[in-house]
């Protein structure tokens, strides 16, 4: 008889079972025996490649903007996040042997920029608590007896527990195990529901322009998200051209903005994004800007003149959809010509065929809704220590770092709860 099994041993996975042993101590009990069941051949193999591998662990900002932050249930996040911070966080992993650094926008990395090593001391943490972690292991179902969880089902066998934590992702990354297991065994036994929908993830555009500026990144510009002429979204920072369409940080963060009607106006062909490429200056200076690298290389072909104002890649691009003659001299660019380019700088747009799907998701929109689950333990309303933790919850955030910190708050204040579960 285990006191706790964790299904999933991601990030929120190994959170719930280092809540659930410090719960254990704090109470002065020291024959607790917990276990995470991991399908893969290893611990956390979706936080390994995150962040580029280098692992965004989390921000370094206020609380309040923690909360800020999330795009769905920020409220229900109230006692995860005061439970078990961002900063708490960042002690547990300096307690464990790994320095971290704050980066631009708050984002907190480890100082080796190794995914892996935050992996290591988070290891480091289960041995010191005795936690059992069971590899290679594949949970087929949760035992239910009298609206009470009892174990899990094993590919071979099953195990007794007092406790479960599910805590077995999304849909993102499936090639790192994320099958979405938590959610057919959440609605099985009768939890609500918010359909999953991939976010944080690419845009598909319309056109080949895309294609033809592949790879070219963009630094501080200004991104606006359109759905029929509303604006949703706004912001600026970082983007990238990929041969299908759109992505980046600024983009993604976008994606995350969406909602459903805006989803559906995709299919509508009313979604459409625009790029300020330099929103620095307003109509008037960029108009000025452009009358005098026109003057400066009056007698160069117009295709020449921009190498000052735009990257290289960029301009042919520019030069094309602006309509004015390449090969005309600088000098001989008219007014509305000059104001059509001004516009296009301006407005660079694209109009947004899909997005892209959960493989190329960083994290899942929708899951096991909140109204299940209780706020104060992320125990289940339905079926007494059952509890979810991490990203098979209706929870999601902007970029940063901020759903990693989702997954670490929710994930330690399950195990943690389930330490008190009688």
């Amino acid at each position: 008889m285990y006191d706790l099994i964790i299904v999933g041993g991601g990030a929120s996975g190994m959170l719930s079972a280092i809540g659930a042993a410090k719960a254990y101590i704090d109470q002065g009990v020291n024959d607790y025996k917990i276990a995470i069941v991991e399908k893969n051949e290893k611990l956390g193999k979706k936080l390994f490649i995150t962040g580029k591998g280098r692992c965004n662990i989390t921000n370094a900002c206020d609380i309040e903007d923690l909360f800020k932050a999330v795009k769905s249930n920020p409220k229900f996040l109230y006692s995860a996040f005061y439970t078990f911070s961002n900063d708490s966080m960042i002690d547990l992993l300096n307690e464990f042997g790994l320095d971290t650094k704050v980066e631009r926008g708050g984002r907190v990395f480890p100082c080796s920029d190794h995914s892996s090593d935050v992996i290591k001391a988070l290891s480091k943490a289960l041995n010191k608590y005795g936690i059992e972690v069971m590899l290679n292991s594949n949970v087929k179902d949760i035992i239910v007896a009298d609206d009470r969880v009892t174990g899990v089902v094993l590919n071979k066998g099953s195990i007794k527990a007092k406790s479960v934590v599910i805590a077995t992702g999304g849909y993102s990354y499936q090639t790192t195990g994320s099958t979405g297991d938590g959610y057919k065994w959440a609605k099985k036994s009768g939890h609500n529901y918010v359909e999953v929908t991939p976010s944080l993830v690419p845009f598909e555009t319309y056109g080949s322009t895309a294609k033809d500026l592949m790879g070219l990144s963009l630094k501080n510009v200004d991104v606006t998200l359109y759905n029929d002429g509303k604006k949703i979204y706004k912001d600026r920072g970082e983007m990238l051209f990929t041969h299908f369409g759109l992505s980046g940080p600024l983009i993604l963060s976008a994606s995350a903005e969406l909602k459903s009607k805006d989803r559906e106006a995709i299919n509508g062909g009313n979604l459409h994004l625009s790029i300020d490429l330099k929103p620095a200056l307003d109509e008037k200076q960029l108009d000025e800007r452009l009358l005098r690298d026109l003057d400066k290389y009056s007698k160069k072909e117009f295709k020449n003149s921009l190498n000052e104002l735009l990257p290289s890649k960029l301009i042919p691009v520019i030069v094309e959809l602006s309509g004015i003659d390449p090969l005309k001299k600088a000098c001989e660019v008219t007014k509305e010509e000059r104001h059509r380019l001004l516009a296009l700088l301006k407005d660079f747009r694209f109009k947004i065929k899909g997005l892209r799907d959960f493989n190329e998701a960083i994290i899942t929109k929708g899951g096991v809704s909140v109204k299940s689950i209780n706020p104060s333990t992320m125990e289940s309303k339905l079926i007494k220590g059952l509890y979810f933790a991490g990203e098979v919850i209706d929870l999601d955030a902007v970029t940063g770092g901020f759903n990693l910190q989702i997954a670490w708050s929710t994930g330690y204040l399950a195990g943690y709860s389930s330490a008190f579960d009688k």
